[in-house]
Formats: C-alpha cells, structure tokens, sequence
C-alpha cells in the first residue's frame, strides 16, 4: 500500500501525458488483482460509450476497511511488477551531439537539458549582387540555428561590418526568400582597408561591440579578399564563393553563372528573330571582366557565329571575314557575343569613359559592344546593331540550379564555422562541396576552359 501512495504522489508532482495515464491506470488494477487473489470478480458495465471497471474485494483482503495493508506472501512487489515507461528521446539531442564538437561558448539562454554551445555568427554579401545570395543567408540561418547559434545579418558588405550596422539574422526573417533576387542585407564595393586603413582592427573592434564570434562573408574576390586578409590576422572567417563571372579560382562552379547564362541566352533568342527581320549583324555584350564564360556557354547555348573572349584578344578584321564568309553562303544575319573585358589585339579595354575607379581599383567596364557594332558597319556594310545587357544578367530569380547550389554553399558555411574550421571557403568539387583554404580562392582568376572555347569555334561563321 505504502508503494501504491508512493507512486501516486509521484503522479500528482506534475502533470503527465493521457497515454501514461492510461497506463499507470491499468498497472494499478494489475496491482489490486495480484495484491488480492480473493476478489470474487470484475464486472463491467456499459454507460454509452464509457466502460468502467468494477473490482470487489473480501473484506479481509490487503485494501478491506481497517485492513493492515500487510502484504500477501505470494503477491509481488510493485517494484517487481512495473515497468517504467522509455524516456523521452530529447530534442536536444541532436544540438547535444553537434555541440560535443563545437569549440564555441555554452549560450548562457539555453534549456538547462541541453549541452548546446553557441557562437554569434556576423553574415554579409558584398560586391556586386547576383541571384542565389538570400538561398545562401536562409540556408545559413536555418543550419546555424538548429546548431544553436544566433546571427546578425550585416547592412551592405563590409560597410555595415565598420559601421556595426546590422540586425539578426532568424527563421521567421528569412522565410519566404529563397526565389527572389538580390539580396535582403544589401551590397557594396567598401574596402575596410582602402586608402592605407586598418581594416583588420576597425572589423575586430566591430565584432566585439556586437558580440560576433566569426564572419560567414559572401561575395566574389574582393569581398574574399577582404576575408582572406582577415584571416591570416586570425580573425574568424568562412568564405562562400559568389560570381556571375564563374571566374574564382577553387571552385567548379559559382552560384549565380547559370541564371546569368539563361538570362543572355534568352536574349540571344530574341535577338535571333529580329537580326533576321532586318538583314542585320546583332552585337550583344554580356559580362564577363577576367573570363568569357558567360559569353562561351550563352554564346554556344544561344547559337551565336562569332563569340568573343577576354583570354582571346581578337582581330577585327579577322571577325569581319567571318561573318562575310557566313554572309556569302546565303544567311542574312549574325549574331556576334561579346564579354565586356574583351579587346582587340594591342589596344586597351573598353571602358564607360570614366576614369573613377572602384575601392578595389577596378574601372567601369562597357563599350565594347558599341566599338564593335561601327567597325563592323564600316568594314562590311552590313547594317550593325548593339545590345549591352549589363544588370539584367544580376537580376531576377535564380534559377533551380543555383538555389540548390546556393542552399548547398549556405549549409557548408555554416558547418564549418560550427566545426571551427574557419579560414576556409565551401567550394564544388565535382559534384561533392567541400572546404578549401581561403588562399587557394585568392589565387589567379578562373579563366575560360580552351577546349571548351574550341568547341564553340567549330560554328563560328
């Protein structure tokens, strides 16, 4: 009996779920009938759909009025009889076992059945905006988070870093941005060490006003640049590649070059249809400062006759010849591709006229098209048009494969900060992403595969 009590005070210490109710019930009318041998039967009675059960006990049995409660020498003891019921499986038990591996500080906020350990983590895009940067923040915030860490997303590259201009980064925040463009923290082309700064010093005294642990930096190379230098002064830094151009070196891929490439492909397209309507050569200038890959794979993708590179240095009069040689067989129009940082032999890139150049001293690429379009109606005759589509290849949603790519970049970042494997950038190797040494990101660009161009030469003309 003195058990029976202990148990149901334990029961009423808190409150208990209706299936371990339901099975304490049943233990306890095991108990009465293996504690009373003399019970002359059980009926049950039906009250619509209740059925309850009715136990009666001689009177000189262990639970009769003014009975001892002594105990039958044949009946087992609770402790005997019961069987506890499995412990809950914790839902901490996953952030429990990522922790164990963590070099990161306890969070002094977390649930006391949980050995979480906790970094701040300080997000941010910088350079130039491509599609793909908000799958990348929602995949680091959602990784992060269930890790247990918090976020603060910083305004505009590295300027919000200097400037401790941010707010945190949580799941209701980043939800619902997977497909749109742009990017929700902004962007710019600031230098923390422009102009002989110390951005070393000015990035350290900022992550400690806000309690940040490590940096997860997005951008192409000069926003890992930036990261790099960072990081050979032992600040904490993970590095995710991202470039329209597909030009960093360490990694097969970036996300960002596949929605540039179908944007220019389908312009290519439209232009087709209106080159042929007017008997007209088309000269359409994409992107590309260091590498021609956009102009390559939408130049082949989009059927082009003449696809010029910056890795090509080309001849005027060699391209005129070619698209004389297509005009001789019959056809009435071309279609000519041109990177942005493409130039003719012995003469300088093609500039928007401006000498100002960037905090990173890049000048203003464009006009190469429009070079392009009067030496090809003087030389030929044949009536030239060009198109520059510039920021239109940034915008708008990315698509599938970038977003995964994108999502695939934003979980590795966020686990190698959580490992403590900072210093290093999350790059596609085949098909497996993997962590590289932020150096070999910073190595020469990624130029334009030879045999790939050579491809594309096979249908010039």
């Amino acid at each position: 009996m003195n058990a029976i009590n202990q148990r149901e005070d334990e029961d009423q210490a808190g409150p208990t779920s209706p299936a371990l109710d339901a099975t304490q019930a049943k233990l306890h009318s095991t108990l009465v009938l293996l504690e009373n041998p003399h019970a002359r039967g059980q009926t049950q009675q039906h009250n619509g759909d209740e059925h309850t059960n009715h136990i009666e006990n001689d009177h000189d049995g262990p639970f009769s009025p003014g009975s001892s409660g002594a105990e039958h020498p044949d009946t087992p003891r609770l402790s005997d009889t019961m069987t506890l019921a499995r412990p809950r499986r914790s839902r901490w038990r996953k952030t429990r076992t990522a922790a164990a591996k963590s070099p990161w500080r306890r969070h002094p906020n977390a649930p006391p059945d949980t050995m979480a350990a906790m970094a701040r983590l300080g997000v941010l895009t910088g350079g130039g905006d491509c599609p793909g940067l908000n799958a990348v923040i929602r995949a680091v915030v959602r990784t992060a988070t269930r890790d247990g860490h918090d976020l603060v997303g910083f305004h505009h590259g590295w300027a919000g870093v200097l400037a401790g201009d941010g707010d945190p980064l949580t799941l209701e925040s980043t939800k619902g941005i997977l497909h749109r463009g742009g990017t929700i923290l902004g962007s710019s082309r600031t230098n923390p060490y422009g102009d002989g700064a110390d951005g070393t010093a000015a990035v350290r005294a900022s992550m400690v006003r806000h309690g940040v642990d490590a940096l997860v930096a997005i951008g192409g190379e000069d926003t890992l640049g930036v990261a790099g230098r960072l990081s050979a002064d032992g600040v904490a830094v993970v590095g995710v590649p991202k470039t329209i151009d597909n030009d960093l070196a360490g990694t097969d891929v970036t996300f960002g070059f596949h929605t540039a490439v179908q944007i220019a492909t389908d312009a290519i397209d439209r232009l087709h249809t209106t080159a042929e309507s007017h008997n007209r050569v088309m000269v359409v200038e994409v992107m590309g400062r260091h590498a021609g890959w956009i102009a390559a794979y939408a130049g082949i993708a989009g059927g082009a006759d003449v696809i010029l590179v910056p890795e090509r240095p080309f001849d005027i009069d060699e391209v005129c010849a070619m698209l004389n040689s297509r005009h001789a067989t019959g056809r009435t129009f071309s279609i000519v591709v041109v990177s942005e940082g493409a130039r003719a032999r012995d003469e300088a890139l093609a500039t928007s006229g401006s000498d100002a150049v960037d905090a990173f001293g890049h000048e203003r690429l464009g006009g190469v098209a429009v070079q392009l379009e009067r030496e090809i109606e003087a030389r030929t005759g044949y009536e030239t048009r060009m198109t520059i589509l510039g920021h239109v290849q940034r915008g708008g949603t990315p698509t599938a494969y970038d977003r995964v790519l994108a999502t695939r970049f934003g979980v590795a970042a966020a686990r190698a900060v959580h490992d403590g494997a900072t210093g290093t950038m999350v790059a596609l190797r085949g098909t497996a992403v993997e962590r590289i040494p932020l150096t070999d990101a910073l190595a020469t660009p990624k130029l334009l595969d030879a045999e790939l161009y050579a491809t594309a030469e096979i249908f010039f003309g």
